[in-house]
C-alpha cells in the first residue's frame, strides 16, 4: 500500500476510503456475493446417488440464484473454471466446501463461489442417504454469471 500524504486527520480518512473503494471496485461483480432466493418450500431429493443429487444441487442453486445463472452456451474463453466438492447432511445442511480445482486466474472467484453454495444451504434435503459429498465443475463468466456443467448447455 503506498505511503499516505501527510494530510489533516479528516483528510487521511478520505485518502483511505478512496482507496478501499478503488479495491472493491477492482473485484467487479464478486466483491458481494448475492442474497440466495429462498423457495417456498425446499424440495427433498429423492436420487439414490452422489450423481444423482448432483442433479437437484444444481436446479437448487440455479433457483438461488436465477439472475447469475449463465443462459445458453458458454464462451470457450470462460473467465474461470472450477471444481467444488461439497458435503451435505441428511437436512441438506452445507457441512464443508472444498475447492479442487482454483481458477488459473481469477482468484477472487473461489471464495465467491464456496460464499454461494454456503449461503443456499439448505440444499435439498437427500431423503436415501444421510450424508451426500458431490463434485461439480463451474463454469463462471466475466460478468458473476456462472453455469455448473451437470446443467451446462455447453459450450462455444
Amino acid at each position: 500500500m503506498p505511503a499516505l500524504p501527510s494530510l489533516h486527520p479528516p483528510a487521511t480518512l478520505l485518502v483511505l476510503l478512496c482507496m478501499l473503494a478503488g479495491t472493491a471496485a477492482a473485484k467487479g461483480p464478486f466483491a458481494q456475493v448475492p442474497a440466495p432466493q429462498r423457495p417456498a418450500q425446499l424440495q427433498v431429493s429423492q436420487r439414490a446417488g452422489a450423481d444423482g443429487y448432483r442433479q437437484d444441487a444444481a436446479r437448487h442453486l440455479y433457483e438461488a440464484y436465477p439472475a447469475h445463472v449463465l443462459k445458453g452456451k458458454v464462451r470457450a474463453n470462460v473467465y474461470a473454471v472450477m471444481v467444488t466438492e461439497t458435503m451435505i447432511d441428511a437436512r441438506g445442511k452445507v457441512l464443508s466446501v472444498r475447492v479442487l480445482r482454483k481458477p488459473a486466474e481469477a482468484h477472487e472467484v473461489g471464495p465467491w463461489v464456496v460464499a454461494l453454495i454456503r449461503r443456499a444451504s439448505p440444499l435439498p434435503p437427500p431423503l436415501h442417504m444421510k450424508r451426500v459429498r458431490y463434485v461439480e465443475t463451474w463454469l463462471v463468466d466475466r460478468s458473476g454469471q456462472f453455469q455448473v456443467r451437470t446443467l451446462s448447455e455447453g459450450q462455444l
